[in-house]
């Protein structure tokens, strides 16, 4: 097992990859028949984008995933290898280079399919692209009433050696609750669109809808290709299909501080902006040194809990943009003593689902907003540490 280093500074994400790495074994073996894309969008969901892709390479995923062309381009700038798909386009988007980096490019609309046939006349060589359905998630996609025209011209562009439609692919809306009526039609469209496009001339490499609720409990949307995100981090999509231990997944991050300053105070204090929070005794006052400037959620403020001193406290009053007050309950701490946020849960300390409850959200958010002022330290087997 991994062995943790002590807290350093004023706080750090620890990023256990080799969590990760069994994380996408855990996965892949959900959906043995299918090929593994590792989705790494949004600097891998506040992970570390780099890091997590290539500790995802190394497990086996033979796909990295972002949303943005900068991303994908970032991850092909680190000399990561093989196939890396990006889907979220917008006009005047760097197709050419997206081309020249061997990026496989997600297409929804007629407007970026003239783009990129534009760009690959420039460059002189045929683009990759996957056409995307909008089954019914309202979103990015192709609604069914443009498919034809859509499909239609990019074969038209694949016949003159533009491009090649290597994937067709969609997302699901609800996937995470389960029984939703909307899985079910949206599978039944997904396979509708597919099965129009082959029959127009696409012979598509891959074709994909299952995220990581699909990954996890439809084995029927596995299709040729899952893109697993949020599970892979060892967080499940929602608690009502379960559990990560449920699932086999171990939380990847650990959010952690060093106490700033422990003090004595009398009862009657009022604690942070606005004094929601009103010492109803003596007591000692802990200060975390984060705040909504580092991604903590302002919308915890009183009900965030943290784990200090092997006992589970509460975010004090207010989140302030760089600090929050935990009441001590007149625990003799010090300054420097750890303050855990979140983690695996296996210390006692929170979960990023506690937090996402406490703020009333998900546990997506809780991660990913974690800012650029936390160091990430990545912790590998063996216990090695390295930002």
């Amino acid at each position: 097992m991994t062995e943790r280093a002590p807290a350093v500074g004023r706080a750090r994400a620890e990023i256990d990859l080799a969590a990760l790495r069994a994380n996408v074994r855990s996965l892949r073996d959900r959906a043995p028949g299918a090929a593994f894309m590792a989705v790494v969008k949004a600097d891998a969901y506040g992970h570390g984008m780099i890091p997590c892709a290539r500790a995802a390479r190394e497990a086996g995923a033979t796909w990295i995933g972002t949303a943005t062309p900068e991303e994908a381009l970032a991850v092909r700038a680190a000399g990561i290898e093989g196939r890396v798909m990006c889907w979220l386009w917008t006009p005047g988007g760097p197709w050419r280079e997206g081309i020249e980096a061997d990026l496989d490019m997600s297409v929804s609309g007629m407007w970026a399919l003239d783009e990129v046939v534009a760009a690959a006349r420039v460059v002189g060589r045929a683009a990759r692209i996957q056409l995307k359905a909008d089954t019914g998630l309202g979103r990015n996609g192709c609604l069914p009433g443009d498919w034809p025209e859509l499909v239609r011209s990019a074969v038209a562009a694949e016949r003159e050696g533009l491009v090649v439609v290597t994937g067709l692919w969609s997302h699901f809306a609800c996937a995470d609750e389960p029984g939703h009526p909307s899985i079910a039609a949206q599978l039944e469209r997904f396979r509708e669109m597919v099965s129009f496009a082959e029959g127009a001339g696409v012979r598509p490499e891959v074709r994909h809808i299952a995220n990581s609720p699909g990954t996890l409990t439809l084995p029927e949307t596995h299709f040729d290709l899952v893109r697993p995100g949020i599970a892979m981090y060892g967080i499940s999509p929602s608690p009502e299909i379960g559990t990560p231990e449920d699932f086999g997944l171990r939380p990847v991050m650990t959010l952690s501080a060093s106490l700033a300053l422990v003090k004595h105070a009398p009862g009657g204090l009022g604690v942070s902006y606005g004094h929601h929070y009103v010492t109803p005794g003596e007591t000692t006052l802990g200060l975390v040194p984060l705040g909504y400037g580092d991604g903590i959620p302002r919308h915890a403020s009183g009900t965030g809990p943290v784990l200090i001193g092997g006992k589970l406290r509460t975010v004090a009053g207010r989140v302030a943009m760089d600090q929050f007050v935990v009441d001590l309950g007149g625990d003799e701490l010090a300054a420097g003593d750890e303050a855990v946020l979140f983690g695996p849960g296996d210390r006692g300390e929170p979960t990023a689902e506690d937090w996402a409850q406490a703020a009333g959200t998900i546990a997506y958010e809780i991660v990913t907003r974690i800012g650029a002022r936390v160091p990430r330290v990545y912790v590998d087997d063996g216990g090695a540490a390295r930002e």
